[in-house]
């Protein structure tokens, strides 16, 4: 079963987001991290197929890139694929620009380039 740690989403949107995996992508186990701490406790601790990360978190309203950064810098989790969850195509270039893949935005959800986009990380 793949693995997936949603961060920094609200309730709608972590529905929305557990919705499209499960619906696209059969069995996935989707676990959530609020703020960045927990977010690099989960990864150092449990194995992930996939890390989407919110551009704004839910939680405080941090910046969702400097999680990404955060990932990318630690040798031990830096080859984790990362997504950014945002509308906005300039904030996908710079999580890209940090290392992540491209990710997609919330409106986005039954658009087949983000399908693939996923199913590149996480397979059939």
């Amino acid at each position: 079963m793949k693995k997936v740690l949603s961060v920094g989403q609200c309730g709608p949107d972590h529905s929305g987001i557990v919705a499209f995996l499960k619906r696209n992508f059969g069995e996935v186990a989707v676990d959530t991290a609020k703020l960045p701490g927990d977010t690099m406790t989960k990864l150092r601790t449990s194995g992930y197929d996939l890390v989407l990360v919110n551009r704004k978190l839910d939680e405080d309203y941090s910046d969702g890139l400097e999680i990404i950064k955060a990932i990318k810098a630690d040798p031990a989790l830096h080859e984790t694929p990362v997504m950014l969850v945002t509308n906005y195509a300039d904030h996908q270039n710079t999580a890209v620009a940090a290392g992540a893949l491209r990710g997609f935005g919330k409106l986005e959800f039954n658009q087949p380039e983000t399908v693939e986009r996923v199913r590149a990380v996480l397979g059939e």
